[in-house]
C-alpha cells in the first residue's frame, strides 16, 4: 500500500471524496492494464502461439500509449500547462513515473522474449534465428530474397552538409548506418526497414515469407533489419560498412482537429491525416548498442529529449510478431470457434427478420453468438420492398464491410438512407473518409459528425411500412459494426421493434441530421443530454434504498473508470453500503478498499482471448431490477464530449439472462485481477486449479446463454408490441 493510501486509510476521519489521494493516476493505471496484458503473454497455460500474439498486442498498445497519451503530457508541459492530473501530480512527474514504468515492462518484454517464448518456439519447430547463425543454405536463400525482393525497395538516405536529415515515419524501423569512405571519412545514412515487406523473412531454402499451407518440420526466420544490414554492402558499394543500428520512432499522433474554424470537415479532417506524418517524435527507441555519436545525431535532429530515448535488445518492435499468426500451426494456438447461430435465427430468418423481431426482443452476445444476424437485418432492410428508411451510426466498421454494402444496396434500390461516419474515430480517419465519399457517391445522406463532439454511439433504425402503419426497427449494441472485431471483441447487441426507443431513436438522428430542437429522450440515455444525470439518479437511488433498508446494489462493466463525479458517487454509495462490483477491462481511477470510503467496492479487470468491450449497468432497485447496455464508458470524454447511447433492457428473461452473464464474469478465477487500494492488481490463487471459472471459455461452451429464445417476451416496461 502506497503513502497516500496509507495517509487515506490512517485518518480519523475519512477524506474528503474529492481529494487526490482517492485517485489512481490515468496514464500509470493504463500502463498497468498493458502490464496484465503482457502477463497472458507470461501464462504458460496460453497457447504458445497466443502467447507470442498478445506480447505483440502489448507492443503494439504501448506504441498508442506513446503517441496519445505520452504526446499529451509532453505537449502539455511545453505550453506550461499547470493543470494537475486526477492524483494532483504534474505532467512532469507523470513523465517520470511513465519512463520508470515502461522502462521496466520493456525489459521484462525482452526478458520473456529472449528467455521463454523464443526458446519454446524453437523447440516447436519455429527459430527466430540470428542472421550470423544461419547456416550455408539459410544464408543463400535470405541472400537471395534480399537480392530479389528487398533491394529493389530500399533507398538508403544520406545526410551531410548538403542533404538534409530524412523524415523518419511513425512507428517505422530504420538503420542507422556508418560508411567510411576510401579517404577515410565516415558518413552517416539511413535506410528504412520497408513495412511493406513480411518483417519475418522465412529463410528455409526456396521459402520466404510466414506460411499458410502445412507447415515442414522447422521453419526459420530471420527479421528483415538483420537481412538488409547483413546486405548493405549492395546499397554502399565502394564504401566500408563501420556499423549498423536499428531504431525506431513513435510520433504525435493526437492531432487538433479545429472543426469551429472549418468551412469542410472533410478536408479539414483529410489534412489533418497528412499532418499527423510530420508531427514530433516522442520516443526513440535505439538498440542498446548504439553509440552515443549515433544518438545524438537522431535526437538533435528530431528533436526529441533524451528522457523520450529508450535503450532497447534486438528486435525493436515486437508488434511485427503478429505475421507469426498465419503459421498453419493449430497445435500452438487457441482451439478455432465458430460463432453461435441462435436458434431463433432458423430457416424463417432468411425470408422475414422484421417477423421475428416483431415477436420479442432479441439479444446478441458476440462472439459467442454470430454478427450474421445483424448483417442480415440490414440486408433485409436494404431490399425489403416495405422499408422506406434506413439511419446509422458507422464509428468503425472495417475494410470490405457489408454493413456498408448493404446500405449502398439500400439507396440502390431506392431507399431514403442516412448515414453518420464519424470521421474523427482515432486512427480510422483514412478509412472511414473513404466510406463517406463512398456513401455519398451512391446518393447516401451522409453526415461527417457533430461540431465539438464525437459520435460514439452504436445505433440503426430502419423505417418499415406495414399496412396502414408505420413500424420503426432498431438495432442497439455497444460494439462497432464491424464483422472482423466482432469476432474478437465481447459485445452485446439487441434488435427490437419497442415503440418508446424507436420514437427516442427518431429523434435522436433527426438532431444528428437536422436542426430539429433539443428534445430529451424518454428511455434512451443520450451523452451529453441526460446521460450523466440519469446515471446519477439511478446511483443516488441505489444510496436511498439503501439507507431506508433495502440492499442497495450495483454492478457495472466498462472499458474504464476515470470521470471524477461517478467515482465520487460510487465512493458515497460504497460509505452507505452498497455494494459495488467494477468489471473494469482497461485503466480505472478509482481507488477501491479505502476505510471509510470504497470497503465495499471490489474492481475486477478480465483480460483473456478476447477483448471485453461491452458496456453493462445494472440496479438492484429494490428488486425491480433495471439494465442498461451501450456505448459509454464512465469516462468524462463519454460523458461530455461524446455523444453516446445507453439503452434499458425492458425483457424480464433477458435481464434474467444479463444478471446470470454478470454472475460468471464475476465468478471469474483464471483470467480476472483484482485491484488493490494501492493501484495494483492481483491474481486468484485459485487460477491454475482445474475448476477455477474461465469466464470466457464458459460462454464459449454456453453460446445461449443471453440469447433471447423463440415465444419468450414478457417484459418489464409498458412498450407495447404486436
Amino acid at each position: 500500500m502506497d503513502a497516500a493510501t496509507t495517509e487515506a486509510g490512517s485518518a480519523s476521519a475519512p477524506p474528503k471524496l474529492d481529494a487526490p489521494e482517492l485517485y489512481l493516476n490515468r496514464e500509470l493505471s493504463l500502463l498497468e492494464f498493458q502490464r496484465r496484458v503482457l502477463d497472458e503473454a507470461h501464462d504458460p497455460i496460453n497457447p504458445l502461439l497466443e502467447r507470442v500474439k498478445f506480447l505483440s498486442i502489448f507492443s503494439s498498445n504501448l506504441d498508442e500509449f506513446f503517441m496519445v497519451r505520452v504526446a499529451g503530457l509532453l505537449k502539455q508541459v511545453a505550453s506550461g500547462d499547470q493543470e494537475l492530473g486526477g492524483d494532483g501530480r504534474a505532467a512532469s512527474a507523470q513523465l517520470q513515473l511513465i519512463r520508470q514504468q515502461v522502462t521496466q515492462l520493456a525489459e521484462a518484454s525482452h526478458q520473456l522474449w529472449h528467455q521463454e517464448l523464443r526458446p519454446a518456439l524453437e523447440k516447436a519447430g519455429i527459430r527466430i534465428a540470428e542472421f550470423s547463425r544461419l547456416t550455408r543454405g539459410e544464408r543463400a536463400a535470405a541472400d537471395a530474397f534480399f537480392l530479389r525482393n528487398v533491394f529493389p525497395v530500399l533507398t538508403p538516405l544520406a545526410f551531410d552538409g548538403s542533404r538534409p536529415f530524412p523524415h523518419i515515419s511513425n512507428r517505422s524501423v530504420n538503420l542507422a548506418v556508418v560508411v567510411r569512405d576510401p579517404q577515410g571519412e565516415e558518413h552517416f545514412a539511413r535506410v528504412k526497414v520497408p513495412d511493406t515487406l513480411p518483417q519475418l523473412v522465412r529463410v528455409n531454402p526456396a521459402s520466404t515469407g510466414p506460411s499458410t499451407e502445412q507447415d515442414t518440420p522447422e521453419v526459420v526466420f530471420v527479421w528483415l533489419e538483420q537481412l538488409i544490414a547483413a546486405n548493405l554492402g549492395h546499397l554502399f558499394p565502394g564504401l566500408k560498412i563501420v556499423e549498423a543500428h536499428p531504431f525506431r520512432v513513435i510520433r504525435d499522433a493526437d492531432v487538433a482537429i479545429q472543426e469551429l474554424e472549418s468551412d469542410d470537415l472533410l478536408e479539414t479532417v483529410e489534412e489533418a491525416m497528412r499532418q499527423r506524418r510530420f508531427l514530433a517524435a516522442v520516443r526513440l527507441q535505439a538498440s542498446s548498442g548504439m553509440p552515443q555519436k549515433i544518438v545524438d545525431i537522431l535526437t538533435s535532429n528530431l528533436e526529441v529529449d533524451p528522457q523520450q530515448v529508450y535503450g532497447i535488445d534486438n528486435p525493436i518492435g515486437f508488434g511485427r510478431l503478429a505475421e507469426l499468426a498465419s503459421l498453419n500451426r493449430p497445435d500452438l494456438k487457441d482451439k478455432p470457434f465458430t460463432p453461435f447461430t441462435p436458434p431463433i435465427f432458423g430457416p424463417e430468418c432468411q425470408e422475414d427478420i422484421f417477423a421475428l423481431i416483431r415477436g420479442e426482443d432479441i439479444l446478441l452476445h458476440h462472439p459467442y453468438d454470430s454478427f450474421q444476424p445483424v448483417v442480415e437485418f440490414l440486408r433485409q432492410a436494404a431490399r425489403d420492398p416495405h422499408v422506406l428508411a434506413i439511419k446509422m451510426t458507422l464509428y468503425r466498421v472495417g475494410r470490405n464491410s457489408p454493413v456498408v454494402a448493404a446500405l449502398l444496396e439500400a439507396s440502390e434500390n431506392g431507399k431514403q438512407v442516412a448515414a453518420l461516419v464519424e470521421l474523427k474515430a482515432r486512427f480510422d480517419e483514412e478509412s472511414n473518409i473513404e466510406w463517406a465519399r463512398t456513401l455519398e457517391d451512391a446518393g447516401v445522406h451522409v453526415v461527417y459528425g457533430v461540431v465539438g463532439l464525437k459520435v460514439h454511439s452504436k445505433i440503426a433504425l430502419v423505417v418499415r411500412q406495414e399496412g396502414d402503419a408505420i413500424r420503426r426497427y432498431l438495432h442497439l449494441g455497444t460494439g462497432n459494426y464491424n464483422p472482423s472485431t466482432a469476432r474478437l471483441y465481447t459485445d452485446l447487441g439487441l434488435l427490437t421493434c419497442d415503440e418508446e426507443l424507436a420514437e427516442d431513436a427518431t429523434y435522436f438522428f433527426n438532431a444528428l441530421t437536422g436542426y430539429s430542437a433539443k428534445r430529451v429522450p424518454e428511455k434512451l440515455l443520450v451523452a451529453p443530454m441526460n446521460l450523466t444525470e440519469k446515471l446519477e439518479e439511478l446511483i443516488k437511488r441505489e444510496i436511498k434504498l439503501q439507507k431506508n433498508g433495502e440492499e442497495g446494489r450495483l454492478i457495472f462493466k466498462m472499458n474504464a473508470l476515470e470521470d471524477p463525479k461517478m467515482i465520487g458517487l460510487l465512493y458515497r454509495a460504497s460509505q452507505a453500503g452498497v455494494r459495488v462490483d467494477l468489471l473494469v477491462r482497461g485503466f480505472c481511477c478509482l481507488r477501491p478498499g479505502v476505510p471509510g470510503v470504497s470497503e465495499n467496492i471490489r474492481v475486477t479487470s478480465i483480460v483473456g482471448r478476447f477483448l471485453e468491450h461491452s458496456r453493462i449497468y445494472y440496479f438492484r432497485n429494490g428488486g425491480a431490477e433495471e439494465l442498461y447496455l451501450g456505448s459509454a464508458d464512465l469516462m468524462r470524454r463519454s460523458l461530455r464530449h461524446r455523444v453516446e447511447i445507453i439503452f434499458p433492457v425492458k425483457s424480464f428473461s433477458l435481464i434474467g439472462r444479463l444478471k446470470q452473464l454478470l454472475s460468471i464474469y464475476l465468478a471469474d478465477e483464471a483470467k480476472a485481477r483484482y485491484l488493490g487500494s494501492d493501484g495494483q492488481y492481483t491474481r486468484s490463487p485459485k487460477r491454475n486449479e482445474p475448476d477455477a471459472v474461465n469466464s470466457q471459455a464458459w460462454f464459449l461452451g454456453h453460446p445461449d446463454l443471453p440469447t433471447q429464445r423463440h415465444g419468450d417476451t414478457e417484459k418489464t416496461g409498458d412498450g407495447r408490441r404486436g
